[in-house]
């Protein structure tokens, strides 16, 4: 017998036997109950955090994952010039933000930096400062901080907003790791971001104008917006994912359905709302103020930094995923077309049996009214005059009435 078992026996002896002793000793604490108490609660902890981590959604595996060994020199070799490696969190909780009515809720902090509002120093729970961007998109990029404190500021400053637009029932998170090498070149090996030497930007104007004091260095500050903005397309790009998922997972039965079948199993009014969901879809990916597939235009004037956005985009296959998803909506269209399809040829088919059925009544009624007449005329019998009343006659009889 197990140690938990000796416990669990000894103290129904007790309380079976001497349940004045054992209620003693409850409330004196003895040594083999508070044992017991504590096992029990140790089983207690580990079984919820189990579960916790089945609930947990696995990351994408994205080309970022797939290359995480690249950034083994990195990791491994430490450098007096290096600092400690720091986390970078994504978090997206709606399908946008209106970033004119978010400036009312944000901290005074805040500083308009290009499409995005930038928090330039912020304390998490744990005490470490980092630096915060939110972007149009409905993702928030936190450099330094966990993904706690990520949630931490999305609850006190956006969500309940009406700048959240489309809020996400199940939020999507990213992440990634930076480190700062004033010898290294600025770039993503691997899964690991490295800030380093970065050239100063091509525009002044693309800086603001008065900067105030930050936790990391200024010389990287648009470098990391470029990391910051690939990383919260790819986040918002896996909000599209999981609820295109959702939908494809929703239709799924439809054509085993019409197999087995030979039926819809769908209201022609049904069939055009899902049509209308994709087209939703659709436009969120490709005609949205950010399109997952198009560079955005403060690039066009910033070589470097345009580079610094592609490579993250490259390393999160953000094009090729979003192919993937237009393919998908494709294909979900067409099966909802086809259905549409099926549908009005079946609505049409009943137009037909309908007009059939009346011409056929009609008919009927036809032969009815005129069937004697055409009778008499068949063998020859001449036609019955029809008794017809004049207005004397009609007098007359009223003269008696």
């Amino acid at each position: 017998m197990n140690f938990a078992g000796r416990c669990l026996w000894r103290n129904l002896r007790l309380s079976l036997y001497k349940p004045k002793c054992a209620s003693r000793l409850l409330q004196i604490g003895h040594p083999s109950t508070l044992r017991f108490r504590n096992y029990a609660a140790k089983a207690s902890d580990d079984l919820n955090v189990q579960q916790e981590v089945a609930k947990q959604k696995p990351k994408a595996a994205t080309q970022l994952r797939r290359t995480a060994a690249a950034s083994l020199p990195i990791r491994s070799n430490p450098n007096p010039s290096r600092s400690e490696i720091r986390p970078v969190s994504v978090l997206t909780t709606a399908e946008r933000y209106l970033l004119p009515q978010l400036r009312l809720r944000l901290p005074g902090s805040a500083i308009r930096l290009q499409s995005s509002w930038w928090i330039p120093r912020w304390a998490g729970l744990a005490g470490k400062e980092g630096e915060i961007f939110v972007f149009e998109n409905g993702s928030i990029v936190c450099w330094g901080l966990e993904e706690r404190d990520a949630q931490k500021f999305a609850r006190d400053f956006i969500s309940g907003s009406p700048a959240e637009s489309g809020h996400l029932s199940e939020p999507e998170t990213e992440d990634v790791e930076f480190v700062m090498d004033p010898n290294e070149k600025t770039r993503i090996q691997g899964d690991l971001i490295i800030l380093g030497e970065s050239p100063p930007p091509e525009e002044a104007t693309s800086l603001p104008s008065s900067i105030p004091e930050m936790v990391l260095p200024k010389d990287t500050l648009l470098a990391r917006y470029a990391f910051s903005q690939g990383l919260a397309r790819s986040s918002a790009l896996s909000a599209l994912e999981a609820k295109l998922d959702s939908f494809l997972f929703s239709v799924s039965a439809l054509p085993v359905t019409l197999s087995k079948t030979g039926k819809v199993g769908l209201r022609r009014r049904e069939v055009i709302m899902r049509l209308g969901e994709l087209m939703i879809f659709r436009q969120g990916i490709n005609l949205n103020h950010e399109n997952f597939l198009d560079t955005p235009d403060f690039y066009w004037a910033e070589p470097q930094l345009e580079a610094y956005f592609n490579s993250i985009s490259d390393a999160l296959d953000i094009r090729s995923r979003t192919r993937s998803l237009n393919n998908k909506i494709t294909y979900a269209a067409e099966v909802q077309s086809v259905l549409r399809e099926l549908l009005t040829e079946s609505s049409a088919h009943r137009m037909e049996l309908i007009i059939i059925l009346l011409i056929s009544v009609e008919v009927v009624i036809v032969l009815i009214r005129e069937g004697p007449d055409l009778w008499n005329m068949l063998i020859g019998k001449p036609r019955l005059p029809t008794p017809s009343f004049n207005s004397n006659h009609i007098k007359h009889q009223n003269k008696y009435i």
